[in-house]
C-alpha cells in the first residue's frame, strides 16, 4: 500500500475512534471544544476504571492478607460511608463558594491516588501485625474520604460536558469502554499477583493502580469547563442551613432519596462480605477472583451501548424498573447456590448484566432530578443519603453475619432490595412532558 493511502487509511481510522469516543455521531455538530471535552472525558473514565477495578477486586483480599478480620473489613465500609456523609455537604459548600468544581475534584483526586502509593509501600516499613492493619484502615477510609469530597464538583462537570440529548449514548460508550479497561486489568492482575505471590503481589498491583489513576488525573486536567460553572454562591447562599432550605419544593429529589436510602442499606447488609466469602469459606485465589470480576464485567460491556440507546428512546425510569425488580434474586444466589468457582462465574454474569443496565441509567436518573444551578449541594445530599444508608446497611451486615452467616445476610440484603424496588415504582416518577408552543 502507498505512503498516501496507508495516510488516508490511518486518518480515517483516526476520526472514527474520536467519534467513538462522543457516543457515535450525535456530537459531530457541537462545538469543537465541547466535542474535545466529551474524548477527555473518555479517556478519564478509561484510566479511572482501570485504577478502581484493582482497588475494588483487592482491596479487602490485600487487607486479609495483612491480617485483617472479616468484622474490620465491615467496620471499614461503614465507617468509610459515615465519613462521607460528614464531609461532602462541606465539599459542596466549598465548591458553591470558590466557584472551581474541576480543581477541588483534582485536587481530591490527586491526593487519594497518592495515597495508593504509600498503602502500597506501608508493609515494607511496618511489620504485618495488628497495628498495621490499623493503620492501613485508617489509610483506606482518608482515600475513600477524599474520593468523596470530590463528588459534587465532578457531578457539575458531568452535567455541564455531556448533554442531555446524548448521555445515554455517550456514557453507554464510555462504560462501555470502562469495563473493557477493568476486564483486561482485572484480569492481567489477578493472575500477576498469584504468581507474584502474598503480599508482594498486591503491593505491585496498589503501585499499578497509583499509576493508572494519574493518568486519569491527567486528561480530567485538561478539561475545559464552560464559563458558567466559575458562578460563585453569596456566604448567605451557602450555609448548610440555606442549603436544606433550598429542598422545599423539591418532591421529586426527595422521593428519590427515600427510595435511594432503603436500596442502598439493603445493599450494603451483604456487600462488604462476597469477597470475604470467596476468600474465608471458598478458598479462592486472587486469579480466581480476577475471573469472576471479569465474568461479571464482560457481561456488563454487554448491556452498555444497547441499553445507552434505549435510555435515550424510552426514558430511564422505565429501563430501570425492569432491572431493578431483577437486582434482588443476585444475593439470593449467591447465598444459596454458589459454592464453586464456576457458579460463582455463571452468577456474576448475570449479576453484570442486570446490573450494567441499572446502574447506566441511574445516573441520568440523578442527573434529571438535582437542578443544574444548584447540583452541588443536591448531588452531595443525594450522596449523603446514599453513603449514611450503606453505612447503617454495613454496620447491620457487620452484626449479623457471626450470628447468621453469609446465607442469612443476603437473604437479608435481598428483602429490602425487593422492596426498595417496588418504592421506586411509587415514588420515582418521570417528570411531566413540556406543553408544546403554539404555532
Amino acid at each position: 500500500m502507498k505512503p498516501k493511502k496507508i495516510n488516508i487509511q490511518w486518518s480515517r481510522i483516526q476520526r472514527h475512534f474520536i467519534r467513538f469516543t462522543w457516543g457515535g455521531a450525535w456530537a459531530a455538530a457541537l462545538p469543537e471544544g465541547q466535542r474535545k471535552n466529551l474524548t477527555r472525558f473518555f479517556f478519564d473514565g478509561l484510566f479511572a476504571a482501570a485504577s478502581d477495578k484493582i482497588i475494588l477486586t483487592y482491596l479487602t483480599v490485600y487487607l486479609m492478607t495483612l491480617g485483617a478480620t472479616r468484622q474490620q473489613v465491615g467496620l471499614l465500609s461503614s465507617l468509610s460511608n459515615f465519613a462521607a456523609a460528614l464531609i461532602l455537604l462541606p465539599a459542596a459548600m466549598l465548591v458553591e463558594k470558590t466557584g472551581e468544581p474541576k480543581r477541588v475534584s483534582l485536587t481530591a483526586g490527586a491526593i487519594s491516588r497518592t495515597l495508593l502509593i504509600v498503602m502500597a509501600l506501608l508493609p515494607l516499613v511496618l511489620v504485618p501485625a495488628t497495628g498495621l492493619i490499623w493503620v492501613m484502615l485508617v489509610l483506606s477510609l482518608i482515600r475513600e474520604s477524599l474520593n468523596n469530597f470530590g463528588y459534587p464538583g465532578w457531578m457539575i462537570l458531568t452535567g455541564y460536558i455531556v448533554p442531555l440529548a446524548g448521555r445515554g449514548r455517550y456514557f453507554g460508550t464510555r462504560n462501555f469502554v470502562m469495563g473493557l479497561s477493568g476486564i483486561l486489568t482485572a484480569l492481567l492482575v489477578g493472575q500477576a499477583i498469584t504468581k507474584i505471590g502474598e503480599p508482594l503481589g498486591y503491593q505491585f498491583a496498589f503501585m499499578l493502580a497509583a499509576g493508572l489513576g494519574f493518568a486519569s488525573t491527567y486528561f480530567f486536567a485538561r478539561l475545559k469547563p464552560p464559563r458558567k460553572d466559575q458562578q460563585k454562591v453569596s456566604a448567605a447562599d451557602n450555609s448548610i442551613k440555606a442549603i436544606l432550605k433550598s429542598l422545599k419544593g423539591q418532591a421529586p429529589f426527595i422521593n428519590l432519596c427515600i427510595y435511594t436510602a432503603i436500596w442502598n442499606f439493603s445493599i450494603n447488609i451483604a456487600g462488604p462480605f462476597f469477597n470475604v466469602y470467596m476468600v474465608d469459606t471458598l478458598h479462592f485465589t486472587a486469579a480466581v477472583i480476577g475471573v469472576i470480576t471479569v465474568g461479571n464485567t464482560v457481561a456488563n460491556l454487554m448491556v452498555q451501548r444497547r441499553v445507552g440507546a434505549l435510555a435515550d428512546k424510552w426514558g430511564d425510569r422505565k429501563v430501570s424498573m425492569i432491572f431493578m425488580l431483577l437486582i434482588p434474586f443476585v444475593p439470593v444466589i449467591w447465598g444459596i447456590w454458589v459454592h464453586t468457582a464456576w457458579q460463582a462465574i455463571l452468577t456474576e454474569i448475570f449479576s453484570g448484566l442486570i446490573w450494567g443496565a441499572y446502574n447506566l441509567t441511574s445516573f441520568n436518573i440523578i442527573l434529571s432530578k438535582t437542578p443544574e444551578k444548584q447540583r452541588a449541594r443536591f448531588s452531595a445530599i443525594y450522596q449523603i443519603v446514599v453513603t449514611l444508608s450503606l453505612a447503617i446497611g454495613a454496620a447491620l451486615g457487620s452484626f449479623l453475619i457471626p450470628l447468621i452467616d453469609f446465607k442469612g445476610v443476603t437473604l437479608a440484603s435481598a428483602a429490602g432490595r425487593m422492596l426498595a424496588a417496588i418504592l421506586f415504582l411509587f415514588l420515582v416518577k418521570d417528570p411531566p412532558p413540556e406543553p408544546e408552543t403554539a404555532t
